[in-house]
């Protein structure tokens, strides 16, 4: 626990240019990996999709600061039709369903478990600078991550 909870810090100290740099390299290898688990090869980027849009919902909201940080990874997967509005409403709409979410964690803790260590920890790492992304990684994140832990 005293691990994880230093790790959180040292994310929420981590300056944007890092973060950029750092999500920009898990995420060149995490797609690639996750399309290889798919069926059909090319539900890496829908996959990691997932996890990045898990990690955004799991306070219940988005600031516009958080959003512009995560702007240029959102924009390399899905291009120019997600907006602020847009990931707003996905991650009230999310959090609104409480049952959807619960099924989509265990859904995404399914997909860990496929992976190698390596992986594993690498597409955990990227949700957790997702959540600190704003400079604080909330109770409720914690906790939203924990679960992929398991």
């Amino acid at each position: 626990m005293k691990e994880f909870d230093l790790l959180c810090r040292e994310f929420e100290e981590m300056d944007a240019e890092t973060y950029t740099v750092l999500l920009a390299e898990k995420a060149a290898t995490l797609v690639p990996a996750l399309s290889l688990i798919t069926a059909d090869g090319l539900g890496g980027i829908a996959v990691f999709s997932t996890f990045i849009v898990g990690a955004i919902a799991a306070d219940g909201r988005l600031s516009e600061e958080e959003y512009a940080l995560i702007h240029p990874l959102l924009y390399a997967f899905f291009g120019d039709n997600v907006d602020y509005e847009t990931c707003k409403k996905t991650v009230r709409a999310m959090r609104a369903e409480t049952k959807e979410l619960k099924k989509t964690v265990e859904e995404m803790v399914d997909v860990l478990a496929e992976l190698s260590d390596d992986l594993k920890n690498d597409l955990i790492l990227v949700c957790l600078m997702i959540c600190a992304i704003d400079g604080k990684v909330s109770l409720k994140e914690k906790r939203w991550i924990k679960q992929l832990i398991r």
